[in-house]
């Protein structure tokens, strides 16, 4: 049985506070899967004091929540969740040029636009991080990375929202920066901005290695089908999509979700796949590398309950 939560009282607070704010909004458009059912209501904050204000008040009044960026990592069920949503996008995004090589940036930045701005300024450091779909805060929170090279390396500050509820800064060094890990998993924090030093270069350059590292994510990811990017976690001494192709499950699929025929570390949504075809895929995709390699696949793809 669903709890009831009070999710008309958090939206009107929501929009007293300056928030855009939906009850009862569908999430798939906010997840790169496109799939997901409806929330107890969605708030979009503009500014960190609103986001500050809005997640007071669900934990003054008990009322669960998640915060979403770009949803380029997350699987919504079909029957949706009975939990606020707050989405860290556009609306809390911008950059900022610090000295010659430190760039200031919003969790809702678009990492791909921290990318082109770090071109115009000269600056090398991010362009393995070219192309990749989401937001600064969710690569921060997910230390994302691609072709040798990853948000910690970068990284030297970051400002949270923690869950006393105030806002503080914290040294890269303390955020536990791992393989798509940060402490922020564990203890709850919300990532507001961040700063990343990078290096001086001649510009041309910079922008031959973003177009290399792009142009190999259009030759072999399945850039044109909605998905939420790699499936699995690379196991130690591994890649998963090569022990998903060698256990012969390539283009397998489950309703209308598939193991893509261009890379079988992706699943995607071939346009009208369900939460449950793809969590069905993922545990028959599981069970067979197992069966056959004894290698136990994690999957990196968040599941939200």
């Amino acid at each position: 049985m669903k709890t009831s939560y009070n999710f008309q009282e958090l939206y009107s607070h929501a929009l007293a506070c300056g928030c855009d704010a939906m009850l009862g909004e569908k999430l798939k458009q906010y997840t790169s899967f496109k799939i997901g059912g409806t929330c107890g209501v969605r708030i979009s904050p503009k500014k960190p004091e609103q986001l500050q204000s809005v997640i007071a008040k669900a934990r003054e009044w008990d009322i669960p929540f998640v915060v979403l960026g770009n949803g380029t990592n997350v699987l919504v069920p079909d029957e949706g969740i009975n939990k606020a949503v707050v989405v860290i996008s556009d609306n809390m995004s911008g950059i900022t040029l610090e000295g010659e090589d430190v760039l200031s940036f919003g969790a809702g930045t678009a990492l791909t636009a921290l990318c082109r701005f770090a071109l115009e300024h000269s600056l090398s450091g991010l362009e393995f991080a070219f192309g990749i779909p989401g937001t600064c805060g969710g690569a921060i929170y997910m230390n994302a990375g691609a072709y040798g090279g990853e948000m910690k390396d970068i990284l030297t500050e970051i400002t949270v929202l923690n869950t006393l509820g105030s806002i503080s800064t914290v040294p890269a060094e303390e955020a536990e920066l791992s393989y798509r890990h940060s402490a922020f998993m564990q203890n709850e924090s919300i990532v507001l901005s961040g700063k990343v030093r990078l290096k001086k270069d001649d510009p041309a350059l910079i922008k031959a290695r973003m177009m290399d590292f792009m142009g190999r994510r259009k030759e072999k990811q399945p850039l044109e089908y909605p998905s939420a990017g790699s499936t699995f976690k690379r196991p130690a001494g591994h890649f998963a999509g090569a022990l998903i192709e060698q256990c012969n499950l390539k283009g397998a699929s489950v309703g209308g979700a598939q193991i893509s025929e261009k890379h079988a570390g992706f699943i995607i949504n071939k346009g009208d796949a369900t939460s449950d075809d793809v969590l069905d895929l993922i545990e028959l995709v599981r069970e067979k590398v197992l069966r056959e390699t004894g290698i136990a696949l994690e999957p990196e793809v968040i599941v939200l309950r």
